[in-house]
């Protein structure tokens, strides 16, 4: 055998070997990670809120000329603290009430994001990639916005709300992808099928809102205690009633204080004429006017729990049996409702 034809044999068994040895498919691998959504606080009013999420998929090392696409789908289920409901979706404060809130994939809030498969919400989020993957391997970030909502709802319980997606059970990226040593290989017809089965994976991230506590006094002012017109001479108790009426967020601990007046002395409480006399008078927290109604927290106050709808507490006064001078009398008193 001549040198040469050993070196040719030499030469094609390198190539054979070669050939042998091409590199195999990388597996492509594909990760997601969502920022948590955090809406304002508020006390029935539509809330909008935000949050991003990004996709990574990386192939690698397949050839100089390498391609790898992706078709993928991404699902939200209604979260661990979500009733299992997807329509609407819910956040759950410690005791328990609830809120709603829907998560959408587009900007005016019309599309749901829900979960491939799901019989109420079907509607996933799809991302197509198509990147180069060189020697040394290829990837491609994608991200898309989260958009938020709290509906308009009413009496709604103070307090802070939480629903948690914590992994795969709550969200989950579903993909197949395709690639090729030398151009461009056809995307996969769907997440599901038309390729090679990527592992899902989920993208934990947590849903918070808060009601606050809060009051306010309806009718404002306090409808006026009138006595009415009696003689210079009252001969027995003169007893009427007004109402407070106020309205607080569902769980809000709050107290009522009614104040001395403007023509108190010390802590008897006066009207007083425009001449300059006085008709001393009291205001009670209960019908039997034996408990004198004041400012101090815990002690000669109102106190209650709110509801979320109107509540009222009556005020009882009396003006005790005296002799005053004829003339128009009033007072003014400060109601302070404390939460």
């Amino acid at each position: 055998m001549s040198a040469r034809a050993a070196l040719l044999r030499c030469a094609l068994a390198l190539l054979a070997a070669l050939a042998w040895t091409a590199p195999a498919q990388a597996a492509t691998s594909c990760t997601a990670g969502m920022t948590n959504l955090a809406f304002a606080a508020t006390t029935g009013a539509v809330v909008d809120a935000t949050a991003t999420l990004t996709v990574t998929c990386t192939t690698g090392a397949l050839s100089l000329l390498a391609k790898a696409r992706v078709n993928m789908c991404v699902s939200i289920f209604s979260g661990t603290d979500g009733g299992g409901t997807l329509a609407p979706r819910r956040m759950i404060n410690v005791p328990g009430d609830a809120m709603q809130m829907q998560l959408y994939t587009d900007s005016a809030r019309s599309q749901i994001w829900g979960a491939r498969g799901n019989a109420t919400v079907p509607n996933f989020l799809p991302l197509l990639f198509d990147y180069d993957v060189p020697l040394l391997g290829g990837s491609q970030t994608l991200t898309a916005t989260l958009y938020g909502r709290i509906p308009a709802q009413a009496a709604l319980n103070a307090g802070t709300y939480t629903n948690r997606f914590t992994g795969a059970a709550d969200t989950r990226i579903e993909f197949q992808f395709a690639e090729s040593l030398i151009g461009t290989p056809p995307m996969p017809a769907s997440c599901i099928s038309g390729g090679s089965t990527g592992t899902p994976v989920g993208f934990p991230f947590t849903v918070t809102g808060s009601v606050p506590n809060s009051c306010a006094l309806s009718p404002k002012p306090v409808p006026t205690l009138a006595f009415g017109s009696v003689p210079g001479r009252v001969t027995a108790n003169l007893d009427r009633t007004t109402a407070i009426g106020l309205t607080c967020t569902g769980r809000t601990a709050w107290q009522l204080g009614i104040g001395n007046g403007l023509n108190a002395s010390g802590s008897i409480r006066r009207m007083r004429s425009a001449g300059g006399q006085f008709v001393p008078y009291e205001l009670y927290r209960d019908s039997g006017r034996s408990q004198r109604w004041g400012t101090t927290l815990g002690t000669d106050t109102v106190a209650g729990t709110g509801t979320g709808a109107a509540q009222s507490q009556t005020v009882y006064g009396r003006v005790a049996p005296q002799v005053a001078t004829p003339g128009s009398y009033s007072d003014t008193v400060v109601v302070t409702v404390t939460y």
